[in-house]
């Protein structure tokens, strides 16, 4: 499969390193004409990861984070010089699937990116296409819950941990293996990103009140139980 990231980036150098060395492990890189009109450019392209700096003419980064998730759950990696804690959780709230701090190492960047995508697209061509849980359907297709005729999108991060505690069914997942599972190398992830995503999960489960399904086993890990 070839592999179209979208990245945005004002700063003109950082774009232009970004895409040479990105173009030598053959994928296609392009960027936003205008900074004004992202989603124009992102609509035609259609990629399969974006890669978003926080600081940006016009509309901030998170701007653009919220108008991409709210039509598609490409994976966003959030690429960014500012390093307080807040600006990680604001972007994982918003659906971000990974924060990188500038400056950064492009080997750790292009294995992060390789890890997102191999994660994202591997996997869900070997998954069988629905399993059902707690009265829900769990589509893995299309990366939604579905009961009673709602439909509930979840980010690839959060369908992917609802799918690895609904298949270990009813044995707990300790954090250190959802890591290593959702992003390959824990030394790479903050644990805050898995918290940030359970609690989300939590509350996209809570709309058919299946929140207290996702159980925490205090120092041990996770647990999907069936109630």
């Amino acid at each position: 499969m070839d592999f179209n990231i979208f990245i945005i980036e004002d700063d003109a150098a950082i774009f232009a390193s970004l895409k040479e060395r990105l173009e030598q492990w053959s994928f296609h890189v392009t960027g936003p004409e205008r900074f004004d009109d992202v989603m124009s450019t992102y609509i035609e392209v259609q990629p399969q990861l974006v890669i978003i700096d926080i600081q940006l003419p016009m509309y901030d980064g998170f701007h653009w984070c919220r108008e991409i998730r709210a039509v598609s759950k490409v994976p966003i990696l959030f690429l960014s010089s500012r390093d307080h804690p807040l600006d990680m959780v604001m972007a994982m709230n918003m659906g971000a699937d990974d924060y990188i701090q500038k400056p950064f190492h492009m080997d750790v960047l292009l294995a992060q990116i390789q890890a997102i995508l191999r994660r994202t697209y591997a996997y869900r061509e070997e998954a069988d296409d629905l399993i059902e849980w707690n009265g829900t359907i769990i589509d893995m297709k299309r990366g939604l819950i579905r009961k009673d005729g709602q439909d509930v999108l979840l980010t690839k991060n959060e369908f992917f941990i609802l799918v690895v505690l609904v298949k270990a069914k009813d044995k707990v997942i300790s954090r250190q293996d959802l890591i290593r599972k959702l992003w390959d190398d824990e030394s790479f992830v903050n644990d805050n990103t898995l918290t940030a995503n359970i609690t989300r999960l939590r509350q996209k489960l809570a709309l058919f009140q299946l929140d207290e399904a996702i159980v925490t086993k205090k120092g041990l890990g996770y647990m999907a139980s069936t109630l």
